[in-house]
């Protein structure tokens, strides 16, 4: 299904994501439009050469409406702008955090989507400079995109996809679920664990360097070539680890790992981090 031309509003377009998804809407065949309140957020989208909007004039001309802006703000700007949506527009929100806890003011003529970036594997076969410095995605190097649609119509849904596909380019797949499994895999799945995994090896170069006093190089090299290797051997099965290895992971997960660590995928435990992440008291669905 071919979409027709959009117009794509950003709200926030000057904030970190909303300068990536406007930088790809601005090279697109869709109508943009900028809407920022930060003067240090409108001097941003000036500097990239697009207009500011009103947030009330780019919502109503707007088919599709990206909120680019931070967790904690959604609630009080989907209640200012959701009622000057035109109706058939989708309100597309970058994080499903505050979709599942339901904070989101809602309509029942207008579409509501979440589509959230995997960003480039660790495996992307890249062959250019720029795919290799593209370490977070939407400049050069492909990654997927995990969405999900409160809709059965299928125009809306290719609108949204086409949408998707524009602020995050280049893209190779969107997966489509359901917003809790969304929330699920973010943050439960990728920072929950992948990411604080991340902090943890960063925690643990600092630990070999200034405590154990092996030269950086050394150290970091080891632990990056590793880290490679660790993840293809248990994702993809590329190599068996050594009896050795196994032996050292086994301890590393004794002294490490909780035994109970996998309640973080409890559905308690999912509005538990979901409330902290949004400062409420409590996640009421």
């Amino acid at each position: 299904m071919t979409t027709p031309q959009l117009n794509i509003a950003v709200i926030g377009a000057g904030g970190k994501m909303g300068m990536r998804v406007s930088n790809n809407i601005a090279t697109s065949r869709h109508d943009g439009y900028y809407s920022e309140v930060s003067p240090a957020g409108q001097d941003r989208v000036r500097e990239a050469g697009r207009t500011i909007t009103d947030a009330s004039d780019a919502v109503a001309e707007a088919d599709v409406v990206v909120l680019a802006v931070p967790d904690l703000a959604l609630q009080t700007v989907s209640a200012e702008l959701v009622p000057q949506a035109k109706p058939g527009a989708v309100i597309l929100t970058l994080d499903p955090a505050a979709a599942y806890a339901g904070l989101l003011a809602t309509r029942d003529d207008v579409v509501f989507a979440v589509a959230h970036p995997c960003h480039p594997s660790i495996f992307l076969e890249r062959h250019t400079p720029e795919e290799y410095a593209d370490t977070f995605g939407g400049i050069a190097a492909p990654q997927d995109v995990v969405a999900a649609i409160e809709s059965e119509d299928a125009e809306k849904k290719a609108i949204a996809e086409e949408a998707v596909r524009v602020i995050y380019a280049p893209v190779i797949d969107v997966h489509w679920v359901t917003v809790k499994q969304l929330a699920q895999l973010e943050p439960t799945l990728v920072e929950t664990i992948a990411c604080m995994i991340g902090g943890l090896l960063k925690e643990s170069l600092h630990e070999a360097v200034h405590t154990m006093g092996v030269p950086e190089p050394a150290a970091r090299a080891i632990l990056l070539g590793h880290t490679q290797v660790a993840l293809a051997n248990s994702l993809n099965g590329d190599n068996p680890f050594s009896d050795a290895c196994l032996i050292a992971m086994d301890y590393g997960r004794e002294s490490i790992i909780k035994d109970d660590w996998k309640k973080v995928f409890r559905d308690d435990e999912l509005d538990t981090v979901l409330a902290r992440m949004l400062r409420l008291d409590a996640v009421a669905r």
